[in-house]
């Protein structure tokens, strides 16, 4: 699983959560931390979409944000069915 985040400095355009593998009822949601400790929901829940290109299949979601975040704050994604929750790191 991982994350990807378009934008430049502290403003986000889209965020992108990539599922290796097909995974039917997966849903992903974005939310905000700071300082380890959990703030809000930035994007609620969304049913990914399976698409595969050259043989490699995958489960894929998008979030259009277009907006800006505190230094250092991080854009997390949960999926259902997945413990781990991958982040990235607002920077300027």
């Amino acid at each position: 699983m991982g994350i990807g985040v378009i934008g430049e400095g502290l403003k986000v355009r889209e965020v992108r959560v990539l599922l290796d593998g097909w995974q039917d009822g997966a849903r992903a949601r974005v939310s905000l931390w700071q300082r380890g400790s959990y703030v809000r929901t930035v994007r609620g829940w969304k049913a990914t979409s399976a698409r595969e290109t050259r043989g490699h299949r995958f489960e894929h979601a998008a979030w259009k944000i277009n907006k800006s975040f505190p230094h250092r704050s991080q854009l997390c994604v949960e999926v259902t069915g997945h413990d781990r929750m991958p982040c990235v790191t607002i920077k300027r």
